[in-house]
């Protein structure tokens, strides 16, 4: 590749959203057929759901050899996750869906699994997928009827399968795991849970990390870490720590800065807000220090009057928050963590569930979900401005991580009941609390060496 013809601002942000106004970078490259110069055209850009893209097109005047492509440029998540849909009929076939490129897809009761890198990254339907599937196990069939009858046969048998699934014929389950996080199928019964569809993260393996192109994490030497401790021990801590990152919404360059403090009645929380100069998007999360609690904690609150609206909440990224009146859940993960107050949580809420929700936007929704979607977005936006009272808010952490603001503190809050309770065995699988070792993990015992 050579001169530069023309490129996006160099101060502005690096993925827009597609306009009538986007103009793609143009590159003088070489064509690969006649060895002549031609034309690369790219365009970095964001589609909804489907995180940040680079569209790239390649054009020779001399030959005519046209070329296109597109490629994820999306951030990874903290953790993969597995997205298990259950299909129950041909209504099911119509759900969208994201595969990334480092996605695996699998047909539980055929026990058939798509690898990763089999195809890039999609944005389909189960229909469409499915198409895919039978497309690709077809390829090479008349071959082998010839040459090897077994293996076509066997073939067949899946083919004629995945058919009957595509037509609706029997109820099967399809799982995606994707280490890179960025895979989902769609919830067709927004905002609450779908009880078909189960979405699980997982701490991602040292295989799987070096898979996504990521630096694994290196073993830590106990007396080297001991040693850095007691340094970092002895040193003064700033107030504010400054450390360098990019942006979340542009991909830009930009400043993340990190606070402790001291919460009355609760704990110490680390606070770590981001402000781009590039776009201007601003960011918060907060991560809750000390030991992991024994138990988890549900804590609700009766909202009767505006004064509710402005008490103080964190929100920790392991907390699931709902409001049954309005059928508003949210599963653990979502938003992250936050420190605000509950009318601020509210409308971050409002706001994430609006622009994130793609799939209740596109051409392919029908009228009744867009229908339902409008009108629990102007519930939630009631809410928030406390026009719709009373309400009951529900705060459930497993690991204890989350506060909300007492009025009355010390005394006992009339509108707020605080419960504990014991984590069950799954919950502590997802929390990866089940294979945590606290007595003796410096030692090997003689049954796992």
């Amino acid at each position: 590749m050579s001169e530069k013809v023309q490129q996006p601002d160099k101060n502005g942000p690096l993925f827009v959203d597609l306009n009538d106004n986007s103009k793609p970078a143009e590159i003088e490259s070489m064509c690969m057929r006649c060895h002549e110069n031609g034309t690369t055209r790219m365009l970095f850009t964001k589609i909804p759901h489907f995180k940040e893209i680079i569209i790239m097109a390649f054009e020779c005047p001399h030959c005519g050899f046209r070329n296109n492509e597109l490629q994820s440029a999306g951030s990874f998540s903290e953790k993969g996750h597995t997205v298990t849909l259950k299909v129950n009929g041909k209504g099911d076939l119509d759900r969208q869906l994201v595969k990334s490129d480092y996605a695996s897809v699998k047909f539980e009761e055929l026990d058939l699994e798509i690898p990763a890198n089999n195809r890039r990254g999609l944005l389909t339907t189960v229909e469409g997928l499915l198409g895919n599937a039978i497309d690709d196990l077809a390829q090479g069939q008349a071959v082998r009827k010839h040459t090897n009858e077994e293996l076509y046969n066997q073939i067949e048998a899946i083919v004629k399968k995945l058919e009957g699934y595509k037509d609706g014929q029997e109820p099967f389950t399809l799982i995606i795991d994707d280490p890179s996080g960025n895979s989902y199928i769609e919830n067709k019964c927004l905002p609450a849970q779908d009880p078909q569809l189960k979405v699980k993260t997982y701490t991602r393996s040292a295989e799987q990390t070096e898979f996504l192109g990521l630096q694994p994490e290196q073993p830590t030497n106990p007396a080297a870490a001991a040693a850095a401790a007691a340094e970092e021990e002895d040193e003064e801590v700033p107030e504010v720590m400054t450390f360098p990152s990019n942006c979340s919404h542009c991909n830009m360059p930009s400043e993340t800065n990190m606070h402790m403090i001291d919460i009355p009645h609760f704990k110490e929380v680390v606070i770590m807000a981001t402000n781009c100069e590039h776009c201007g998007y601003k960011s918060n999360e907060v991560k809750a220090g000390g030991a992991i609690a024994a138990k988890g904690t549900k804590i609700t609150l009766n909202i009767t009057e505006t004064e509710d609206l402005s008490r103080d909440i964190l929100k920790s990224e392991t907390c699931g928050l709902s409001i049954p009146e309005i059928n508003l859940e949210l599963t653990p993960g979502t938003l992250g963590g936050r420190f605000t107050t509950v009318e601020g949580l509210l409308r971050q809420v409002y706001e994430e569930l609006r622009d994130r929700a793609s799939f209740l936007r596109g051409d392919s929704t029908t009228g009744e979900s867009k229908e339902r979607w409008t009108k629990f977005l102007d519930s939630l936006q009631e809410v928030a401005d406390g026009k719709r009272m009373p309400v009951t808010l529900i705060v459930d952490d497993p690991l204890s991580n989350s506060y909300l603001q007492n009025l009355y503190a010390p005394d006992p809050d009339p509108e707020m009941k605080i419960e504990t309770y014991e984590r069950d065995w799954e919950v502590n699988e997802s929390l990866g609390l089940n294979d945590m070792k606290t007595e003796n993990y410096a030692e090997t015992t003689a049954e796992e060496k």
